[in-house]
């Protein structure tokens, strides 16, 4: 086939939005990385060296790759999906931090294995549904059911870290490439009636989450104890205003608010920039999210569709979770912002899957 020009648009975007954000982490993260680390660019440094620098390479060699020949690999991406969610259970690999136990150490290497999950299970889902045919994917027996069994397993792992938040976009991406392929419309109905009930479920037996839940329907309650996230959130953004306190005069990042360089970076950047700056980088990132999406309508084939449109969806998933958790619109759950948050794992997966969507366009007509 033969081969078309290069999505420059979509590079330029990653591109930017990657700028965009290590330019905002290096404010963000200044006074926590001093209080922590003696050095206020620390953090900064960090992202840069382990996770922009790969990152990039990576990017720029899968979107060398012709991205068809990870459809072979389908049923391995599922394996070594299963494999690296089960790592953090080996003693003297796994870490446990705060109760979780999301990391691994490996030649001295920490990283977060549900990040690359995001990928390799994607991969996954992609080759199985474009090995399907229209037919096949509406029947219960053929479709739904072979569908949801290695998609019960990799969410009941990483429930079970627990990593709420991760959960959610892999099954929301899923659930949309599921969709995407032409499952019936009822069973999304069904499906979202047991993601009710297991939340619920989830929210009854497990007390933390059961705080949290209480807090996102009344953070008035309790602000200085398990309200205190969303609190503070509520003052960074509400102060922010149209235009913004400036760049780096946000007074919110001085170990008031947690989580500053990851998932209540965006409650910095409303803070410092402004209401104005936010909506044209939601713009910008929305201009991403469609971009993947009309890749995928142009792709040659039902796999490089289901790839274009998945990583499409697994960013638009996961900067709504992000997004909406800051304003109280749902419940924290420690959801990173995609390219803006600090965390070398998740932005070299973003890397791998954006790489693919390159790999696409340079196949279509």
């Amino acid at each position: 086939m033969k081969r078309g020009p290069v999505d420059r648009v979509l590079i330029w975007l990653v591109g930017g939005l990657t700028l965009f954000g290590v330019i905002m982490l290096m404010s963000a993260s200044g006074p926590y990385g001093y209080q922590k680390f003696g050095d206020s660019l620390y953090l900064f440094k960090h992202q840069l060296l382990y996770g922009v620098l790969p990152g990039a390479i990576i990017f720029f060699l899968v979107a060398l790759i012709d991205y068809r020949k990870f459809k072979a690999l389908g049923g391995f991406f599922l394996i070594v999906s299963v494999a690296m969610l089960v790592l953090v259970y080996l003693p003297g690999v796994g870490m446990s931090v705060g109760g979780s136990s999301r990391w691994v150490r490996i030649f001295g290497m920490a990283f977060q294995p549900s990040e690359f999950v995001k990928v390799s299970f994607l991969i996954y889902a992609a080759a199985w549904l474009a090995a399907k045919s229209s037919q096949e994917i509406k029947k219960f027996e053929t479709g739904l059911l072979p569908f949801l069994f290695p998609l019960g397993v990799v969410l009941f792992l990483l429930i079970a870290q627990p990593n709420t938040g991760t959960t959610m976009v892999i099954a929301g991406t899923s659930f949309l490439m599921f969709f995407f392929a032409g499952a019936p419309y009822i069973w999304f109905v069904g499906l979202g009636a047991a993601a009710v009930a297991l939340v619920a479920a989830l929210v009854k037996l497990t007390p933390y989450r059961a705080a949290r839940f209480m807090t996102f329907l009344h953070p008035e309650l309790d602000p200085q104890g398990i309200g205190y996230h969303i609190n503070q959130a509520y003052l960074a953004i509400g102060s922010g205003g149209l235009f913004g306190l400036g760049y780096g005069h946000s007074r919110q990042k001085y170990l008031y608010l947690p989580e500053v360089s990851g998932d209540s970076i965006f409650a910095v950047m409303a803070e410092e920039l402004g209401f104005i700056a936010v909506i044209f980088f939601l713009i910008v990132l929305s201009a991403l999210v469609l971009r993947c999406f009309r890749i995928a309508k142009n792709a040659p084939d039902r796999f490089g569709s289901f790839l274009a449109g998945g990583v499409g969806g697994w960013i638009a998933i996961q900067s709504i979770l992000n997004i909406a958790s800051m304003l109280g619109l749902l419940p924290i759950t420690g959801v990173t912002l995609p390219f803006i948050s600090y965390g070398s794992s998740a932005f070299i997966a973003l890397c791998v899957g954006c790489g693919m969507v390159v790999s696409v366009s340079r196949q279509s007509q």
